[in-house]
C-alpha cells in the first residue's frame, strides 16, 4: 500500500466519518470525486451538484489546493480531513 495512504475523513454536516485510503499520486479534484462518490455511495444519498466542497486538514486548518498532488501535500497516514460544502455555485 505504499502509493495510498489512510485517512480519516470526517463529514461534519452528516456528523460521520470514515477511514479511506486515497493514491498519493492523484491530484486533489480527483480524490475530491472519489470521497463524494464513496459518501453517495455509502450513505445512498444523492450529492447536489450545486454544492462545492473543499477538503481541509482537521488539525491545521490547512485548506487543500484542487490542483495540487496528495503527496506534494501534508496529508500522510492518520490524517483528519474535514469535508466541508460551500456556497451555492452562480
Amino acid at each position: 500500500m505504499k502509493n495510498k495512504v489512510l485517512i480519516k475523513l470526517w463529514i461534519p454536516e452528516l456528523d460521520v466519518y470514515y477511514d479511506v485510503f486515497i493514491p498519493v499520486n492523484e491530484v486533489m479534484w480527483k480524490v475530491k470525486i472519489l470521497l463524494l462518490k464513496s459518501v453517495e455511495d455509502i450513505l445512498k444519498i444523492s450529492i447536489n451538484n450545486n454544492i462545492d466542497y473543499y477538503l481541509v486538514n482537521k488539525d491545521t486548518c490547512k485548506i487543500y489546493d484542487s490542483n495540487e498532488i496528495v503527496l506534494n501535500t501534508d496529508i500522510r497516514n492518520g490524517s483528519e480531513i474535514l469535508l466541508i460544502s460551500i456556497k451555492d455555485k452562480k
